[in-house]
Parts: structure tokens; sequence; C-alpha cells
């Protein structure tokens, strides 16, 4: 049977359904635009799907480096990835990779404008006629169904990691280390070669209540604890070495090529990974390892990859290169669309085998930076844009931006930008170079609670400016006019924004402790006229929320329930003719961003917003409230 083939047209195509797929589908899909999403897998997430089970880290940093003090320094990703986060800690407490497939699965089910492809992979692209150089049809193939899907866009978004999309579009890329010379880069090699950060295979453990035995297979490697010592035995940044959740320093294939060797890298990563696991459970000379320091007796193996989690590939030339200088001065870019913290994290390309180099380096980066739309935009393919690891980065720049929590800021900074674009008949490639345009990508994703350095949101929007603000009490810096101040976090502690571009105080309305129902009240002389209300409550972003398996780093968050600080119960009442009326009753929120719509021709001179409980603080808080 030959495949048939499907012709299909959207807005925006993404391929790709890893952390920066599908927020950058979900955010274009909620703007407007008609998405359609191709992912070569059977489940969403790439790397934190339950096929990698890698934990999404971002700008707050982890291990030895964290970047987060509670109202000073709030450096976790905002925006679909909080909401993913959130969503994902109080609907999944057991903490199952699986549950985490579904929630993404059901985000993009849910959205009306998106289309979503499973087990369908991007093998190729169809160019304009005569000189353009403008992607025209992607072709796609779903071998489990032998289908053939071509499919015109207007614009098309790379968030496949290894490039697929780009690579058969014939925009320009970059692979390995360049020189220090090249970009000016002191972490930079002397000499550029095309060796790259290597693959890791995740393995998961569990306890019993009786010893259990592993037979290794006769071909897994053997280490000595000469071989571990600067990884199993000291690894940087972890408390102690942990059974449960595999190892992120058992990595290889660095020196091969990342994309077609991938079959060779991961059958040695099984023989590397499964290597260590023999080497906890029955020693290098088949007698226990070092049993007071690592007591496997009772742990058996519960999962085993077989998808290496990669970390590196082809990175495309876009209309700006991201270097090392960039981060490290914390650049302002006029058209940053997302943020970034990690550390430069660079590690040996030889991964396990070298024996005697520490498995990372970071280079720790002093404040969060930018990240431009420049750099997520195709020098040479004008409506080809790139989300994830695969943006215009050197290797040195790219250790940082490649964190899966950057990733889905930068996901929703460009399927805001496709989108947006789209709408006004603008090329990806002239996005950039439209103020007006830019201006109106800046705001709305500040207003989905994207954080942008630097940049304040439109709080209370259009004649609202007018506004009257009043509390039923308010902590001293936790004034209720701080719902104006157009930034929706701090930073202005250690590690966060620079002095410079950044205000201090708490950005958020504080009432007094114990005191309930508190209530934050807006007047105007004259009547308005509201059509929905959008709510942004505080929940946390100092600590580490993501779903790990990983027991030590979930112990330092709260995971499994909602976050202390977020409103839980609460309600949206207007004055009419005299007396409060109830348009909104919500109880049971734990998300950080809420958005109602009223009731269609609600016009009032007074607004409220009675909160009557949190998730467990003992004061209500309210960063902002936008009308429209």
């Amino acid at each position: 049977m030959t495949n048939i083939t499907h012709e299909l047209s959207c807005d925006i195509l993404v391929a790709g359904g890893g952390a920066a797929g599908v927020p950058c589908a979900l955010a274009a899909a909620r703007c407007g635009a008609r998405v359609i999403l191709c992912h070569d897998r059977p489940v969403l997430g790439g790397n934190a799907s339950s096929e990698v089970r890698m934990h999404i880290v971002g700008a707050n940093g982890t291990g030895s480096f964290d970047r987060g003090c509670e109202l000073q320094t709030e450096a976790r990703e905002g925006g679909i990835i909080e909401e993913i986060r959130l969503e994902n800690s109080v609907r999944n407490p057991q903490r199952s990779a699986s549950m985490f497939d579904l929630i993404l699965y059901e985000m993009c089910r849910a959205e009306p404008n998106l289309t979503l492809l499973l087990n369908t992979t991007v093998t190729g692209v169809l160019l304009e006629r005569g000189a353009s150089t403008r992607v025209d049809v992607a072709i796609a193939e779903r071998q489990s169904t032998e289908d053939r899907f071509r499919i015109r866009a207007q614009t098309f978004v790379d968030s496949t990691g290894d490039g697929r999309l780009g690579f058969e579009a014939g925009a320009a890329f970059m692979r390995g280390r360049e020189s220090q010379t090249e970009y000016d880069e002191p972490l930079a090699q002397p000499k550029a070669d095309l060796h790259q950060l290597g693959s890791t295979i995740l393995i998961t453990a569990r306890k019993h209540d009786r010893p259990m035995p592993f037979i290794a297979p006769e071909w897994v490697r053997e280490f000595t604890k000469e071989d571990l010592s600067l990884r199993l035995y000291a690894v940087p940044g972890d408390e102690e070495p942990t059974h449960e959740y595999g190892y992120w320093w058992a990595e290889w294939g660095g020196t091969l090529d990342t994309i077609k060797d991938n079959e060779t890298i991961r059958d040695e990563l099984l023989s590397v990974t499964l290597g260590i696991w023999n080497h906890i459970k029955n020693g290098p000379t088949g007698t226990p390892a070092d049993a007071d320091l690592f007591d496997a007796s009772h742990w058996a193996l519960d999962w085993i990859g077989f998808l290496p989690g990669k970390r590196e590939s082809r990175r495309f030339i876009g209309q700006h290169v991201l270097t090392q200088q960039e981060l490290q001065s914390s650049r302002q870019f006029p058209d940053a669309i997302a943020y970034g913290g990690w550390s430069m994290d660079l590690h040996p390309p030889e991964g396990v085998d070298a024996t005697h180099e520490a498995p990372c380096v970071q280079h720790e980066l002093p404040f969060l930076y930018d990240i431009p739309l420049r750099s997520c935009v195709a020098r040479d393919v004008p409506n080809l844009m790139f989300a994830g690891r695969n943006i215009s980065a050197t290797h040195v720049a790219f250790s940082s931006t490649r964190v899966m929590a950057t990733c889905a800021a930068v996901g929703q900074g460009v399927g805001t930008a496709a989108a947006l674009a789209t709408q006004n008949s603008v090329l990806p490639n002239q996005i950039a170079s439209n103020e007006v345009l830019m201006c109106s990508i800046q705001q709305r994703l500040r207003q989905d609670d994207a954080f942008l350095i630097g940049c304040s949101n439109d709080a209370m929007g259009g004649a609202l400016h007018s506004t009257q603000i009043s509390a039923s009490s308010e902590q001293p810096g936790g004034e209720a006019d701080n719902i104006f101040s157009g930034q929706t976090r701090c930073v202005h502690g250690a590690r966060g924004v620079s002095p410079e571009r950044t205000d201090e105080g708490f950005h958020r309305w504080m009432s007094a402790p114990n005191e309930w129902p508190a209530s934050i009240r807006f007047n105007w002389q004259a009547p308005q006229s509201i059509r929905a209300i959008e709510l942004v409550f505080d929940t946390g972003m100092h600590r580490h929320l993501t779903l790990s398996h990983h027991d030590g780093y979930t112990s330092r968050m709260i995971w499994g329930r909602p976050q202390p600080e977020t409103v839980r119960d609460y309600a949206v009442q207007i004055i009419e003719q005299g007396e409060w009326k109830t348009l909104c009753d919500i109880s049971g929120n734990y998300q950080r961003l809420r958005r109602h719509s009223l009731p269609k021709g609600t016009v009032t001179s007074s607004l409220r917003i009675v909160v009557t409980a949190t998730n467990g603080l003992d004061h209500a808080r309210i960063l902002a409230v936008h009308l429209d």
C-alpha cells in the first residue's frame, strides 16, 4: 500500500513538540493563528517526556547555583511553562512521567486553533518558485498510518532540536565549537572543532523490601572507582549519590555526529549507564561497591531509557548570533522575546571517557539576560523561525540557552511573534525592524505573564489609567498601587536583573496578615465598560518547581499541591445600583494567570476583587490586574 498524501494548510507550522515547540504552538494558537504542530514521537515533551525523563531547569539554576530569594529574586520562568509546572504539581503528586505526557497532550488538544500530528516527521520542504528562498510547503510523513502530508503555511517554526525542517530548507547552521577568535569568546576553544555536548540515557530505580540482584548483560562497560571519581563519587551540586534517578553525567558521543551516529550513541550509552548501575550494585570486581556509601542491595531498576537525551546538534545562523559577552554583560536587546540565566555549562565532549575532567564546568552569570527575536529568525530563509536548543548562538552561549525552561520561554516568544506577524502580513525576517509590531509582541507576552527584562506591562490598560485604587488592608511595601508597577516579579535581589534595568520593590499588593476577606478596589469618576479581567497571582517563583524523579531535588520544592502564596478562593464584583454584584466566584485556584470574561454590557464605576482564602499563606497577594 502506498502512502496517502493529505493537503493541509495553516498560518503557522511548528515542527517539534518538545519543551520549546509545545509553548510555541500554544502561544500562537491562543493569539488566534491556525497552527499545526508536527511531532515525531508518540508523546510530547522531548527530553522532559516519559521517553527521556529529564527535569526542566532554567534561569533559576539548580545544584550549587541557585538564583532565588523570596521577594527579592524570582527567576523562575512565567507564562506557559509556569502554567504547565503548576498544573503538573497539583495533578501529578505521584510524579508520574506519563501523567506529564498526558497534561501536555490535554493542553494541545484543548486549543481549537491547534491541530496536533503525533508520530509525524517533517522530511522535506518545497520552496516558492523563482528566486525566493521562502518555504511554501513542508512534507511530513507518518509511517504508522502510511500517511504523507503536504502542509502549506505562511510561517514555519523549527523546534525539532536537530533542526530537520531548517536543514531541509537550506538554512545556514553551525556545528561544533567555535574558536576564541571567531566571536572573541574567552571560554571558547583555542581552535575550532566539530565536538559538541554529548547525550545521556537516564534510568530510574525503586527500593524493595528484600535484596534485589542485578545480572548485567555481558556487553556493559566495567568501571573502576577511579574512572568515576569525579562523577559518581563527587558530583558537583548533588548532596549525595542517588539511586532513584539516573545520572545526567553519564554522557557520551560528543566527539561523534550526534545526528548521524545517534544509533551508535544509543548503544554505547546503554553500555555506559548499565555499567554504572552494575558498578553500584555489584562493584568493579563482583563484590558490592563501597556498601557504606552505596548501599543499593534492595534497589532494582524500574525503567531504562532507550531514547538518548540529546544536548546539542545543529545551531542555526539567524539575524543575530548570541555570544558569551552578551550573556555575561546582560546586553539589552530592543527585540527581546525571552530571557535566560542558567550558567554557561560546558561539558567535555568525551563525556565519561574524560575520566580526569569534571563532568561539567559551570560559569555563573551575574544577572538574567535577554534573548532577542533575531536569534530566532533565519538569516537566509525569510519565513523560517527557530525555537529551542537550535537557536542562533555560539557553542558557549548555547550552553546556557539550551536548557528546557529557557527553550520554553523562547518558544512562547516565537509563537507569539509568529502569530502577530502573520496577522499583520509581516514576514518573520521583517519583525525586528518593525518597532510598532515589536512593541505589540512584547506587550502581548507581558500580558500573558512572560517576563521581559526592563519592560513594564500596561497593567490596567487603555482608559483605565485614571483608576483610583484602595484596599481593605496592606502591608508596608505591599501597597495596593503596586499592581500599577507593570512588573510582576521581584528581580532586584542577588543574581536577578542588573540594577539599571529594574526597580526595587515587591511589585504586588499584600493584605495584612490574617484579615479575611481581603479586597482590592478600583473606582472611576466615569462608568467604564469592561469586557474581561486578567489577574496575576503569586506562585512562589523564587523556588524550584518542576517534575523530577530525583527525590533530593524534589525535596527542595513544594510539590503535589498548590503553591502556598497563591490565592485560592476569590470573587470579582462590581457596583450595580449601589450594591455589590458578583460576576465571577472562583474556588480552588492554583494557577498564576487567570482570565475571566465578564457578561456582555458590563458597565460600572467600581470593581473589586475579594479574596477569602489562599493555598496556605496568611495574607492575599495580587501582582497585577488587567482590565479590557
